[in-house]
């Protein structure tokens, strides 16, 4: 954990932007795989975290602004429980470690929420994921699981995201932490890859250092040689000369902060000449992207200037064509590029996901756009000191859509389709880093993670 004064300093935050009412956090349960018995790992909602900092399951808390009291609900271990997972220390001492004086039983947070609502105190909740919550609002409450999104307190996801999407220097040391851990991972997929290995190799070979770096990881394992899908977690094919391997992966440390880092490299120890052309179009649009970062600017425009960059080299390989501002204006790029450049990171690899998109990456000055392709840009709002963000271009041949615009004749004064069509089975290439927002402009947060046609190939061997 952080120091105790770091969560109190967030708690009296939150009492100052809410004004009144009740906030309600409610932290994970165990969630069984197959029966009861046999458990998911425990992971532990982050907002519960950044408040109230105690990483173990059955436990509730509230902030009562009005009457300046902060609550944990939660019961210590039976016998039978330390038989099982051995002895634990009492609540009240785990609380006393993040400056909570009140613990009362779990049983209690319900009688007790329902006598804030008849004395008139507004309860603040978030909008729950877990089932269990959304049973435990309902009972509490008395709010439809179906009204639950739209009943949150859109004033305490506003003062959440305010905070959180600052990263204190002990959080930025903290996703560090993670991000050399998984540069080490993807140093290590990098020089294990041979042909004729099945990708679950090297899944399991970067999970596991994510384990026994003392944390997990941040998100599935997103390995393959059909790097064109852009979420793919099936590991079950086989490595082969002439493919790529996409490798989207990072480690979580035990605090829960994320690490998320892409690089692709070749399954032979050298790109062929197609694969390097394609790869050094997405890095210079990483690395330029990186080098306009600062404050004030909006992610938005640092969106679409990469997708402008990748359609110049596109262009230059003849795969794209006419006036390239227009085509990215109009969204023709997006057959190529069919994803935001990217998103905040923190205790969440998309960081507050849960509290929603539009709260974390917009504003009221920049709204989401219906575009395909840009509509789905995660972050677009103006950049602040203290975001830390992924920058993460991308260029996919995606048969299945490749087919349906040429079909269509979509934006056929931008495509050249039938050059495209000598690419249909490339798949596709992602580089990705992590990058903290400063005062005066941007450091990428890690140790250097080889990510140049030379560097990649010396790994390669």
């Amino acid at each position: 954990m952080f120091p105790p004064s770091t969560y109190h300093a967030r708690r009296e935050r939150l009492k100052r932007d809410l004004k009144s009412g009740i906030a309600l956090f409610l932290g994970n349960n165990e969630l069984g795989m197959n029966y009861a018995g046999n458990t998911y790992h425990f992971r532990q909602d982050s907002n519960f975290l950044y408040f109230f900092g105690l990483d173990q399951p059955g436990l509730a808390a509230v902030i009562d602004v009005d009457n300046d009291r902060e609550i944990i609900f939660g019961d210590d271990l039976s016998l039978e429980d330390v038989v099982w997972m051995g002895a634990l220390p009492r609540l009240k001492t785990l609380a006393e470690q993040v400056q909570v004086r009140e613990v009362l039983p779990a049983r209690r947070l319900t009688a007790f929420l329902k006598k804030a609502r008849r004395a008139g105190q507004a309860i603040h909740f978030l909008q729950p994921y877990r089932h269990e919550n959304m049973l435990l609002l309902k009972n509490c409450l008395n709010i439809p699981i179906a009204r639950q999104k739209a009943a949150a307190s859109e004033a305490f996801i506003r003062a959440v995201v305010a905070q959180r999407a600052h990263k204190s220097a002990d959080e930025v040391a903290e996703m560090e932490r993670a991000l050399n851990v998984t540069g080490h991972m993807h140093v290590a997929a990098m020089r294990e890859a041979r042909p004729g290995q099945v990708e679950a190799e090297l899944a399991g070979l970067v999970q596991g250092m994510a384990v026994s770096a003392g944390g997990n990881l941040s998100y599935p394992v997103i390995l393959t040689v059909n790097g064109h899908i852009l979420h793919n977690h099936d590991h079950g094919n086989t490595l082969q000369r002439g493919q790529m391997v996409l490798g989207d992966f990072g480690a979580e440390t035990a605090m829960h902060y994320a690490g998320d880092i892409t690089r692709t490299f070749p399954v032979d120890r050298r790109f062929t000449p197609k694969q390097r052309e394609i790869y050094e179009i997405v890095l210079d649009a990483e690395v330029s992207a990186i080098a306009s970062l600062k404050p004030g600017i909006l992610y938005r425009d640092v969106h679409l200037a990469a997708a402008r960059r990748m359609a110049e080299g596109l262009k230059a390989l003849g795969l794209m064509q006419g006036n390239l501002d227009e085509a990215v204006a109009q969204g023709a790029h997006a057959l190529f590029f069919p994803h935001g450049l990217g998103h905040m990171i923190g205790l969440d690899v998309h960081d507050m996901e849960d509290l929603g998109e539009n709260y974390v990456g917009y504003s009221d000055a920049v709204t989401r756009s219906t575009q395909f392709g840009t509509a789905y840009l995660r972050l677009a709002r103006a950049l602040e000191p203290g975001f830390v963000l992924t920058v993460e271009p991308g260029i996919y041949f995606i048969p299945q859509l490749i087919d349906q615009w040429r079909r269509k004749n979509l934006f056929a004064e931008f495509i050249n389709y039938p050059a495209v069509a000598k690419y249909r089975n490339f798949g596709g290439i992602r580089i990705e880093d992590n990058v903290l927002i400063t005062e005066k402009g941007h450091r990428v947060l890690g140790d250097p993670i080889p990510k140049t046609v030379e560097a990649v190939e010396a790994l390669r061997g």
